[in-house]
């Protein structure tokens, strides 16, 4: 979960997850940002700075200008923050009423505010109890070939991130025991059925091969269609 940032620092904090990634971020302006976190911040020699927070450490190099243009500092800063903020903290709740999309496969879960154009999602990674941060894997269980459950807390943690939302939209791969969305939806309404109850759909796509922006339109035109049937 983000620390209370001031608008300013999550002005920052949001541009790290732009698309396409951002090329200039102002270093002094990370370095704030960093600074206002929950999480200790060390310079050390030749402009090198340590970032401590959450279990998790990210290690900058400070740029010959004033503006951060290497793509891999700015991956690197946004594993940084998704892996620390993940690591132990609730995620944040959505907006009361909004229409969300949620992306999700058995490594992460992305959700999106389905309204927006280039919305930055809130990323949710599973559960990890050996706390290696390592990904869920696919698991046949030996006894009927079927996929065993994921570890709960991380369908629990997607749950807290939806329980204000008005419509929700699923989109996976897959179908049947093999796909996560279903696994997901099967969760919520065993667990949580008024929010099953919200569940307006689950679309099959492939989303390995489809960027963030046409994903938010393929949400934007199913919540369209689903608020103007007649037009169909």
């Amino acid at each position: 979960m983000k620390h209370q940032l001031s608008s300013t620092h999550q002005s920052i904090y949001d541009a790290v997850f732009q698309h396409p990634i951002a090329r200039n971020l102002a270093w002094r302006d990370v370095v704030s940002m960093l600074a206002a976190l929950e999480g200790t911040v060390q310079e050390e020699h030749r402009g090198t700075l340590k970032v401590t927070r959450n279990g998790q450490t990210l290690v900058m190099h400070q740029p010959i200008r004033k503006t951060i243009t290497d793509v891999r500092e700015v991956m690197n800063l946004r594993r940084f923050l998704e892996q620390s903020d993940a690591n132990g903290q609730a995620p944040p709740a959505a907006a009361e009423g909004a229409h969300l999309l949620v992306v999700i496969d058995h490594r992460l879960a992305r959700i999106y505010g389905a309204e927006l154009h280039g919305s930055v999602p809130q990323r949710i990674v599973p559960y990890d109890r050996a706390g290696f941060g390592r990904h869920l894997h696919y698991v046949q269980d030996d006894s009927n070939g079927q996929r065993k459950p994921e570890i709960k807390s991380f369908y629990e943690a997607v749950a807290k991130t939806l329980q204000d939302a008005g419509k929700i939209l699923l989109f996976g791969s897959g179908t049947g025991a093999s796909s996560a969305m279903e696994q997901l939806h099967t969760a919520l309404r065993r667990d949580h059925p008024a929010l099953a109850d919200r569940v307006v759909g689950s679309v099959v796509v492939d989303e390995q091969h489809l960027s963030e922006d046409q994903l938010l339109a393929r949400a934007r035109q199913f919540y369209e269609k689903l608020s103007h049937p007649s037009d169909q």
